[in-house]
């Protein structure tokens, strides 16, 4: 079984794992994961969203929880803009990097964002233009890779489409989503053979909810293709807003203590990972979603 040395692990809870919380989190918690989160090892922090605050009031103080974090040396703070006016917010604020996202699914993009996969691409292809102009780097999203929520099946040719498109717009990565938690480890290796016929491995990073349990399993299938990037969310913030009850993202916690365990590299400390896992559940009243957080954080008891 060949796997890589190492892995990138891109934490996004305080945008995706926030941005779904019933409850107000305050800006000062928001400040505080994210300072917690710069302490652990981990080289990319997604920090918020320059989205509307009546499309996701959670993240309306994007510019007070950029100006409030201590940016540390070495880890890149992208954020999430939907258009040119949130591309401008961003770099007011003095964003260094930005995150673009688009669906492979025609029913949940004109459900998410109202507006169709062609309409979403041209936006972007403005957004990444403007961003690249000024300087920044550009990371981007592909939404439904493994299934939909409104159509089911998702081709995986209008994966390669969607993804190819971003890149050529000057994404320097292409995250791809299993939004629903659906995928298993033999789709998902299925769908990077086709997908990395046109997109370079090392341009794609792999983003799994564990929606039906899979996203661990799904994450070492990838890293068996090559794919050396993974998206995780300390204390598996973010449900999934499609499957009631059910978990959201992929835990950080679960991730590193699955790698480390496989001597891949992810350059994270894992106690220090757990800590803030605790911390930010407890700030929210919630449960720890993180197996091997919360067994960790046991045995320490």
């Amino acid at each position: 079984m060949h796997l890589p040395k190492q892995v990138k692990i891109v934490e996004v809870s305080p945008r995706d794992g926030l941005q779904n919380e019933a409850q107000t989190v305050a800006t000062d918690i928001k400040i505080q994961l994210i300072d917690r989160l710069s302490a652990t090892g981990l080289r990319v922090i997604e920090a918020t969203s320059f989205v509307s605050a009546k499309a996701i009031p959670q993240l309306q103080d994007a510019e007070q929880v950029l100006a409030g974090i201590t940016k540390k040396s070495g880890v890149a703070y992208p954020v999430l803009v939907p258009n040119e006016k949130g591309l401008q917010r961003a770099i007011a604020a003095g964003a260094q990097e930005i995150a673009v996202f688009a669906s492979a699914s025609e029913t949940f993009s004109q459900k998410n964002i109202n507006c169709s996969i062609a309409e979403s691409l041209e936006n972007y292809q403005a957004v990444c233009s403007a961003a690249l102009q000024q300087g920044l780097q550009v990371r981007a999203y592909v939404s439904c890779v493994c299934g939909c929520p409104y159509e089911g099946e998702v081709k995986p040719e209008k994966v390669v489409e969607v993804a190819a498109a971003l890149l050529q717009m000057g994404a320097y990565e292409v995250s791809l989503g299993d939004t629903i938690g659906i995928g298993s480890p033999a789709q998902v290796q299925a769908l990077l053979d086709i997908v990395m016929q046109v997109v370079p491995k090392e341009k794609i990073a792999v983003h799994f909810h564990d929606t039906y349990g899979q996203a661990l399993a799904n994450i070492v299938a990838a890293m068996q293709q090559g794919i050396t990037t993974v998206d995780a969310s300390v204390a598996g913030l973010g449900g999934c807003p499609y499957a009631k009850g059910a978990t959201g993202n992929v835990a950080t916690e679960d991730v590193v203590f699955c790698l480390q365990g496989m001597g891949i590299e992810t350059g994270i400390d894992f106690t220090a990972l757990c800590a803030v896992g605790d911390f930010i559940s407890k700030a929210l009243g919630k449960e720890n979603y993180a197996k091997a957080g919360t067994a960790f954080l046991a045995s320490k008891a």
